[in-house]
């Protein structure tokens, strides 16, 4: 009887071992796959850190879910204890533990996003980096000049040099750092375009189709006009006509310009006024995109000479093969501008009529 008791206490211990086993595995399994609720939504391992310490970051960014057991049996099964990457990550809510391991495993480190504007000059673009978060900002103290030889290109005017794109970067990369990428994004583009240009092309080097392509970016209005925009200076260089743009005027004033184009700036003499000079302005006006490089690379045919926009708010713009046909759609811009103006007007009185119902009337005087 005795032997016989003791068998079965020892099937009674194994049985509430295995059962014991089962929901330990159990509430492991479902430990991996919990959903996490951090409190803070990015945190950092730093060079050096600890799988302890990474625990530790992650508690104190309000993550309580699962016991350090649990985390460190994880970490082992996946064999990523001792191979978590450096850098900032984000903890989206309702990820479970085996994903964010994984994902500090691979190095998904948080990614910061910086947009070069087509059409900006190097102010804007300067002005933007300085802006932008979690850059080291190195920039700074040095002139455009200083700034080149940073990038190895000493004696190049860093006007339109860096290609208006996207560019992803991380917490703690530096400035320089992404103006280098926009800076070699540009010359594979120019290559391109320089290298598909048409074979009765006027310009004469890349240089050449880079300043072109800056003026077409800041005077098209409409992206599928691009093309016909640089048709027009093609054929004014082709027949030595100026080509009178204004965007290199204002440019060629720089600070003095003050948001409005007078006449006596149209007759002030620079080296980007291309009123008072023929050919091309010595730099760049702005960064322009790949579809301006296309354009000046590929200009579309026809006689057209002039061009001036509608002034109707489409951005569409009035081509003329002649100076008297140019001088109607002047007119016509005119004419649309004008009543532009009067709608705007007209608007803006409806809305200070007395007869006009405001969307929240003030309350009556009590009388």
């Amino acid at each position: 009887m005795r032997g016989s008791a003791l068998g079965s206490l020892l099937k009674l211990i194994v049985l509430l071992a295995l059962i014991g086993g089962a929901l330990a595995f159990w509430h492991y399994r479902s430990f991996t796959a919990t959903p996490l609720q951090p409190r803070q939504s990015h945190v950092e391992i730093h060079p050096g850190d600890s799988f302890r310490t990474v625990l530790a970051t992650l508690r104190s960014a309000g993550i309580r879910e699962g016991d350090d057991l649990e985390w460190q049996a994880l970490a082992m099964q996946m064999g990523v204890r001792s191979k978590l990457r450096t850098g900032e990550y984000e903890i989206v809510a309702g990820t479970s533990p085996e994903k964010l391991l994984r994902q500090f495993a691979e190095g998904r480190v948080l990614q910061y996003r910086f947009t070069i504007v087509e059409g900006w000059n190097i102010r804007d673009l300067r002005a933007a980096l300085a802006r932008a978060p979690e850059l080291k900002h190195d920039l700074a103290d040095l002139d455009d000049a200083a700034l080149m030889v940073k990038l190895d290109r000493m004696g190049v005017h860093p006007e339109g040099r860096f290609l208006p794109e996207t560019y992803d970067y991380t917490r703690g990369s530096h400035d320089i750092d992404v103006l280098k990428r926009a800076a070699k994004a540009m010359d594979k583009a120019l290559a391109a375009a320089w290298q598909k240009r048409s074979a009765d092309n006027v310009l004469k080097t890349p240089d050449e189709l880079l300043t072109m392509a800056s003026i077409v970016e800041k005077e098209t209005g409409v992206a599928a006009e691009r093309p016909q925009i640089a048709g027009v200076f093609e054929r004014r260089q082709k027949i030595g006509m100026r080509l009178e743009t204004d965007p290199t005027v204002i440019y060629g004033l720089g600070s003095s310009y003050d948001g409005n184009l007078h006449e006596r700036d149209l007759h002030t003499d620079t080296p980007y006024n291309t009123r008072t000079r023929a050919g091309l302005p010595p730099t760049p006006i702005a960064m322009p995109g790949e579809a301006s490089l296309d354009a000046a690379a590929n200009p579309a045919p026809g006689q057209a000479l002039y061009f001036v926009a509608r002034g109707d708010g489409s951005g569409r713009a009035l081509f003329a093969n002649s100076l008297a046909e140019h001088q109607a759609n002047v007119a016509i811009y005119l004419r649309n501008y004008r009543q532009s103006l009067q709608s705007l007007n007209g608007q803006a009185q409806e809305a200070l009529s007395p007869d006009a119902t405001p969307q929240n009337p003030p309350p009556r005087d009590k009388q």
